[in-house]
């Protein structure tokens, strides 16, 4: 898969194309994850509060049962809830990198994707390359968008992450995270594999596959 990413582009001719697309390729969608979801579903900001509030808590308790004075407890809060501050306000700044440095696309040719806080890298995934695709339901109309790859296809989950599926190290499998849209963008992205798919009948389908449990499914038999 090296030769389908591109790293630390400074120039893109449309937003999110390492390249001008070739004639008859349409832009279907673009889009971008929501730093909210990913700070809190990805980064778990809100396990992040609750944590530090029962150390604070304990702090209280444990300094009244320890006959300290106001003085000293409130001091022991204060640092707590700097620490907390600091530790959280890292987390949403991560968030809102992974929101601005990112964005997908999917074609009619194709599905590319933009992403890096500290390297800026395109990985391009043309509809041929893609073996299965699986749809996790977050909550509401957001989720995420799992792509499994044919067997020759492999990427480095390492590089890929936040954008790749789960743990699964041996099969990473590039993902559209936290999409705030994720229902509307696998209906787009279903019609159009399957257009690309029915073009080509020696090549089978894919069917995108949508589950509410907020796990992602194992990949999608292909059909037809």
């Amino acid at each position: 898969m090296s030769q389908f990413v591109i790293k630390e582009h400074e120039i893109e001719p449309l937003p999110g194309l390492p390249g001008v697309p070739p004639a008859g390729e349409v832009i279907l969608w673009q889009g971008r994850p929501s730093s909210a979801l990913v700070a809190r579903h990805l980064l778990k900001v809100r396990w992040i509060v609750g944590y530090f509030l029962i150390l604070a808590g304990w702090a209280v308790i444990a300094g009244v049962n320890d006959g300290q004075p106001a003085g000293g407890i409130l001091f022991s809060v204060a640092v707590l809830t700097a620490l907390s501050g600091v530790l959280i306000g890292m987390v949403e700044l991560f968030a809102w990198a992974v929101e601005k440095t990112t964005l997908y696309t999917i074609t009619t040719e194709r599905i590319v994707m933009r992403f890096g806080v500290a390297i800026s890298m395109t990985l391009n995934l043309p509809f041929r390359q893609i073996n299965s695709v699986a749809f996790a339901r977050i909550g509401g109309k957001t989720g995420m968008i799992a792509i499994g790859l044919l067997p020759e296809q492999r990427i480095s989950w390492l590089i890929q992450w936040p954008h790749v599926r789960g743990f699964r190290f041996s099969r990473p499998e590039p993902s559209l995270i936290y999409l705030p849209d994720a229902e509307k963008v696998a209906s787009v992205l279903s019609a159009a594999i399957g257009q690309y798919r029915g073009a080509r009948a020696e090549q089978p389908r894919i069917i995108v596959q949508d589950t509410a449990t907020g796990a992602l499914p194992p990949s999608v038999v292909a059909a037809e």
